[in-house]
């Protein structure tokens, strides 16, 4: 019998809305695109997330949910899911991280963890 791999890969591409956001009001909307892919051997459905948001001044958020956007991807060995979501931060600077929680088609629960990454306005240079 083999064993279950289970290999989720999370990659994120982050964008600043200048037009969304309001920094004299200090809100400051970000993008962020994450691709999962399924390098393992086994199928596995995203069950749930767990988001860990934190801004420069040290204030944090804990987002818990189902799915993400609306939605319980099943990703197949080899397959990749993409999405994209939104978060105001109080600051210019901040950080994300987390995990998904998921179920593969062992029937076996695992988390897939969310490498943390930075939201930041882009700095012009003169």
């Amino acid at each position: 019998m083999s064993k279950d791999n289970n290999e989720i890969l999370i990659s994120i591409d982050t964008t600043y809305l200048h037009q969304e956001s309001d920094p004299e009001n200090n809100k400051f909307y970000f993008l962020y695109t994450v691709s999962i892919t399924n390098k393992g051997n086994i199928g596995a459905k995203l069950l749930s997330r767990h988001w860990v948001i934190e801004d420069a001044n040290g204030k944090v958020q804990n987002v818990k949910g189902e799915g993400v956007v609306g939605d319980q991807p099943y990703i197949n060995p080899g397959g990749e899911y993409q999405y994209t979501s939104g978060t105001f931060l109080e600051t210019s600077l901040g950080t994300m991280k987390g995990s998904y929680q998921m179920i593969n088609d062992s029937e076996n629960y695992f988390d897939a963890e969310i490498p943390e990454f930075v939201l930041t306005i882009p700095r012009v240079i003169h």
